[in-house]
């Protein structure tokens, strides 16, 4: 019963860390960094930047409350 709930709090911080990183990634131009006319290659990279960080960032905070 204990594993169940462990897992919950863990899904509920990698959807508060995904929508928290992709909302501060928004704010960086990365078409500044991309070539011109690559929007939607841009986009994914932010998607897959943010989806990282908040793996990052919830294996972090999971493993620093676990101490």
């Amino acid at each position: 019963m204990k594993m169940v709930n462990i897992m919950n709090y863990k899904v509920y911080l990698y959807a508060i860390f995904l929508f928290l990183s992709i909302f501060t990634l928004s704010g960086v131009n990365f078409e500044k960094f991309m070539k011109r006319g690559k929007v939607l290659e841009a986009r994914l990279l932010i998607m897959v930047l943010s989806v990282a960080l908040s793996y990052l960032l919830t294996n972090f905070v999971y493993d620093f409350l676990n101490l």
